[in-house]
């Protein structure tokens, strides 16, 4: 695959938000959680402000690569809900793009 077509991944949004562009971090969200613009705005900046106040935040974001190979759908919804704040609808799409995205491939 070519560097134009590549698919964005999580580590493109930990960039982001480590670069402080939350604009960045928010478009890459809608498409990895297939979320909507303002729910992927939200949980940018919810993630920002958590990794910044919680020296423990990104390992629990980190964890979701664990989750997704080895774990339940349950459990990602879990993880995916406390690192981007997600819930009702907006968790079941979530947890739905990403394990789709994810354990397919």
């Amino acid at each position: 695959m070519s560097a134009e077509t590549t698919s964005p991944t999580f580590r493109d949004f930990a960039g982001a938000i480590m670069q402080g562009d939350v604009t960045a971090a928010s478009a890459l969200l809608q498409t990895l959680l297939g979320t909507s613009p303002d729910q992927s705005r939200a949980s940018a900046e919810y993630f920002q402000r958590s990794m910044t106040s919680d020296p423990s935040f990104m390992q629990k974001a980190m964890a979701m690569r664990q989750v997704v190979t080895s774990g339940t759908r349950e459990e990602l919804q879990a993880l995916m809900a406390e690192c981007f704040q997600l819930d009702g609808p907006a968790s079941l799409v979530a947890t739905d793009a990403v394990w789709a995205r994810f354990r397919s491939s």
